[in-house]
């Protein structure tokens, strides 16, 4: 399994749109036997919305985002309480559900996510997010390897947050996909004429790297020049 790690390791860190990242912890709960995933970044401003990249039924978090379901789901609450990993669903409970609760697990259930386990992620102020593999009904090879790779996949966690949260640095989307802070400076000093020399110059590096930055930033854009790459720059900021 360390080749299934390594692997979702190299392309989650270059992934460029929530699309990609989701193929990579797919392709891991896949591996694993684990059914579908959700990952879902908790809000933290008042009145925003979560953010989500998961594997569960499109219809079903449609919905779960539209009603606002994140505020009365008992996973996620939990998940903000204990920072420690959990089991939910089928015979896991530890307390009645509330009738809002019930409503939700049935939903749940009829789009064949009745039971799971999330691991919880937190920063210093708290909650900031939670990974959950969930499943249709208790199977033992999906408990089995949630135990076998409990510590491994509470890294991945971790890791998967780190990288998944710059998809929402609205301020370096360009074409809707997120630059490294370096990429989207070159290219803004390119817009503004001057050459991988005079960048260097400006930004404190060698004009060799100014001239990585932009190439690497042209080449998630899939344009074929700097021209084009700075077109979309131009249209991204006039949209925001």
């Amino acid at each position: 399994m360390d080749r299934v790690f390594q692997r979702f390791a190299e392309r989650l860190s270059e992934s460029t749109h929530p699309d990609e990242a989701q193929q990579s912890m797919a392709e891991v709960a896949a591996a694993l036997k684990l059914s579908c995933f959700a990952y879902l970044a908790l809000p933290r401003e008042p009145g925003s919305a979560p953010k989500l990249i998961s594997t569960y039924p499109p219809l079903w978090t449609a919905m779960y985002l539209q009603r606002g379901y994140e505020s009365v789901d008992p996973v996620v609450r939990r998940a903000v309480r204990e920072p420690k990993p959990f089991r939910w669903g089928l015979g896991f409970e530890t307390r009645s559900r509330s009738e809002s609760e019930r409503a939700l697990f049935e939903e749940a259930e009829k789009f064949g996510i009745s039971c799971g386990f999330t691991f919880p992620v937190y920063d210093d102020k708290g909650a900031i997010a939670a990974l959950t593999f969930a499943t249709d009904e208790r199977r033992r090879g999906f408990e089995r390897a949630l135990v076998d790779h409990a510590q491994s996949l509470r890294l991945v966690a971790i890791f998967f947050h780190e990288h998944a949260k710059r998809f929402w640095r609205i301020d370096r989307m360009v074409g809707g996909v997120v630059l490294s802070p370096r990429e989207y400076q070159c290219l803004e000093w390119s817009a503004r004429g001057k050459s991988a020399g005079e960048i260097g110059i400006i930004l404190g590096i060698s004009e060799r790297t100014a001239g990585f930055h932009l190439d690497n930033a042209r080449a998630k854009l899939r344009v074929s020049s700097l021209r084009q790459a700075i077109v979309l720059l131009t249209e991204s900021k006039s949209r925001k």
